[in-house]
C-alpha cells in the first residue's frame, strides 16, 4: 500500500517496520524477530523494501543484484524517482564477492542518483542496522545538516566515512565546511583541498568524477 497513491504518505507506527511481502521469508525478517520491531507486510510495497516509523524508505542491494549486471540500477532509478515524502536510503551488500563492484555502484546511488547509501556485509548486519533506525526516538531527518553547532547524526557520518582516504575526522571537517552530501560532490579539488588535504582531495573528486568502465 505504501507505494500506491495516497499511502505513499502512511507512516507506520512507531516501532513498527512495513516490509515488502518478498522479505516474508528472509533471514533479515528473522533476524528483527528477535528484537522489539513489529513487522507488518505489504503485497502492495513493490518500489522500496521498507518503510520505518522515522520516515525512511529502504531499498536493499544484495551481493546478487550488483553481480548479475546493471538491472539493479533500473531498480535504483525507479526508487529514486518514486513520488514520497520518505527520506530514502540505499543498503548495499558489501562483501568478498561484491566489493570490486563497489565503486561503482556507489557512485551511481549517491553522485549520480544522489540517494543516501550504507553498506552492510549481509542480511543480519541490515536488520541491525533496520532495527536501530526504527527505535531511534529521533523524528529528524538523518541525512540532513544540523544546525551549527549540534553534533551530527552517525548515519551521516557513516555516509561521508566512506567517500575514499574519510575517516571521522575528515568526515566531520567537510560536514563542518559543505552543507550536504551533493556539495562534497560537486566540490573542486581546490575547495577540498583545504579541508582534507591535497591527497584525499584529488581521491574524492576523482572518485565522483572519474568515468568507470566496465560492469556492473
Amino acid at each position: 500500500m505504501a507505494d500506491k497513491g495516497a499511502s505513499l504518505t502512511v507512516v507506520p507506527p512507531y516501532g513498527h517496520l512495513l516490509c515488502a511481502d518478498r522479505w516474508r521469508e528472509s533471514s533479515l525478517v528473522q533476524s528483527l524477530a528477535a528484537v522489539p520491531v513489529k513487522t507488518i507486510f505489504d503485497g502492495d510495497l513493490t518500489v522500496a523494501d521498507f518503510h520505518l516509523s522515522n520516515r525512511t524508505k529502504v531499498l536493499y542491494v544484495s551481493e546478487c543484484d550488483i553481480i548479475a549486471g546493471n538491472a539493479y540500477k533500473r531498480k535504483l532509478v525507479r526508487y529514486r524517482n518514486a513520488s514520497s515524502s520518505f527520506q530514502k536510503l540505499v543498503l548495499v551488500e558489501k562483501t568478498r564477492l561484491s566489493e570490486q563492484y563497489f565503486p561503482t555502484v556507489q557512485k551511481f546511488v549517491v553522485f549520480d542518483l544522489g540517494l543516501s547509501l550504507l553498506t552492510v556485509g549481509g542480511q543480519t548486519e541490515a536488520s541491525q542496522l533496520i532495527s536501530q533506525l526504527v527505535q531511534s526516538e529521533s523524528r529528524e531527518n538523518c541525512f540532513r545538516a544540523r544546525s551549527a553547532g549540534r553534533l551530527w547524526d552517525p548515519l551521516v557520518l557513516s555516509v561521508v566515512q566512506q567517500l575514499p582516504g574519510v575517516g571521522r575526522v575528515k568526515a566531520l571537517a567537510l560536514l563542518k565546511n559543505f552543507s550536504s552530501l551533493q556539495q562534497i560532490c560537486n566540490a573542486a579539488p581546490a575547495a577540498l583541498e583545504p579541508v582534507v588535504g591535497q591527497s584525499v582531495a584529488e581521491q574524492i573528486h576523482g572518485f565522483f568524477h572519474k568515468t568507470t568502465a566496465g560492469r556492473p
